[in-house]
């Protein structure tokens, strides 16, 4: 087995933060508006979703491998739970900020509305470079954290998931704590277990799998044939990774993807797998010899016909969206466009699936997780898969039927149909008292 080559932590400046806080809540008010002025809603009703339910800040103590005490900051944001409980993801990252969770619950919230399953918005985050700790740290700074959030979450209250630097492992760790603290196993209090402590078959690959799904109706949509068109991929995680198979699987031209140390391009299209493996012997896809290097910051850039951004934030902004030469863009990560890139890309005629469309399988597979726990009855991987290609085929074509009948983007599109959704939640249940 190679060596694998250690990946350079992520370093940020206080300025770089604070721009980062400020643009994600921006972003996600910016797109309420525009959903809030095409419809004509009540005011009380946005005014409702200008604001977060609940905000949980924690410290969480950790004795590192060496001895030593290091204290990491904590965020748990329940944006809204007009609809159901709260649901969404817990990230490990040195990015973290509260402003960043926030915008990702409300997201959430958008995101379970769009699809219409019962629950509300919810994120996490801790402030850490997962790259940097050994697994017995990252158990104990789990454990901890999920004692300190453990009032907040709960399976009819607020159910965490996996998402960036966190897996079916940390989700483990995070049930076992709460059991614990419960006094018996809740296997319902997070999605994304493994299969052997009540997690669901097709949940791993489920965020990359809606996205080919999602691609698909878009290819009968807009009349084109998937095995004709080349797709990029950025980001080569969980949701990357498992898209470009999923693509390539399918017989898909997938012709680029990349990770934190850069992109591989071959117009003929790359051997996903050979890919595949040579990121589980080296750790990263760097240093691939059989396809040709692209510098991180120029991946959006390439030639295609679809770019998926599957990685962070971000990613598309006004210095590279006018460069960008893929006709459709399908939203793999959250909030990967900027508000002055969509702006951008709308002049050009370049169409977006939006985050809240085009990367909710993976919640939507939590549901089912979720749905298995609570009846103790779990459903095989066919039959997850199919009822999850008919609730993102039906979501697309509600959407795009707006986009249609309405002549607008299918951003906006997807933030009526959610709007629609809270607004009749939040006049049926009223304002207490």
């Amino acid at each position: 087995m190679a060596t694998k080559t250690p990946v350079k932590p992520s370093v940020i400046s206080v300025e770089q933060r604070e721009a980062m806080e400020a643009d994600g809540w921006r972003q996600a008010m910016v797109q309420l508006d525009r959903a809030q002025a095409k419809l004509g809603m009540e005011q009380f009703l946005v005014e409702r979703l200008r604001y977060c339910k609940r905000i949980l800040t924690v410290s969480v103590p950790v004795v590192m491998d060496d001895g030593t005490l290091k204290v990491f900051e904590g965020y748990r944001v329940q944006h809204n739970t007009d609809r159901g409980p709260a649901k969404g993801g817990i990230r490990y990252h040195p990015q973290v900020s509260l402003n960043e969770v926030k915008a990702l619950a409300f997201w959430m919230t958008m995101k379970c509305a769009v699809v219409e399953l019962p629950y509300g918005g919810a994120k996490g985050g801790v402030i850490c470079d997962p790259k940097t700790m050994s697994q017995h740290e990252l158990e104990r700074m789990t454990r901890r954290f999920t004692s300190e959030i453990s009032s907040f979450i709960g399976p009819d209250r607020d159910i965490p998931a996996p998402d960036v630097n966190t897996n079916p492992q940390v989700m483990s760790w995070m049930m076992d704590t709460y059991s614990h603290l419960a006094g018996h196993a809740v296997p319902g209090v997070v999605t994304g277990k493994p299969i052997e402590i009540g997690g669901s078959r097709g949940r791993v690959e489920a965020t990359g799998r809606g996205v080919f799904y999602i691609t698909r109706e878009l290819a009968q949509a807009e009349g084109f044939e998937l095995s004709k068109v080349s797709v990029a991929i950025q980001g080569f995680g969980n949701v990357g990774m498992n898209a470009a198979r999923i693509f390539a699987g399918h017989g898909v031209k997938v012709v680029a993807v990349s990770d934190v140390t850069g992109g591989l391009y071959d117009k003929k299209g790359l051997d996903v797998e050979d890919v595949v493996r040579w990121q589980k012997e080296h750790g990263t896809i760097g240093a691939y010899p059989e396809a040709e290097r692209v510098p991180a910051d120029k991946f959006v850039e390439l030639p295609c016909d679809i770019l998926v951004p599957a990685a962070m934030e971000n990613e598309i902004t006004q210095r590279n969206a006018a460069k960008i030469k893929a006709k459709y863009i399908v939203e793999g990560a959250n909030g990967p466009t900027s508000t002055e890139a969509d702006a951008i890309l709308r002049e050009r005629g370049v169409m977006v699936v939006p985050d809240i469309l085009a990367n909710a399988g993976g919640v939507t597979v939590s549901y089912f997780e979720w749905v298995q726990d609570i009846q103790a009855y779990f459903w095989n991987e066919k039959e997850i898969n199919a009822k999850l290609q008919e609730i993102l085929a039906r979501s697309f074509n509600e959407i795009y039927e707006i986009h249609k009948k309405d002549k607008v983007d299918m951003r906006l599109a997807a933030f009526m149909l959610a709007l629609r959704r809270l607004g009749a939640a939040v006049r049926l249940r009223g304002v207490f008292p």
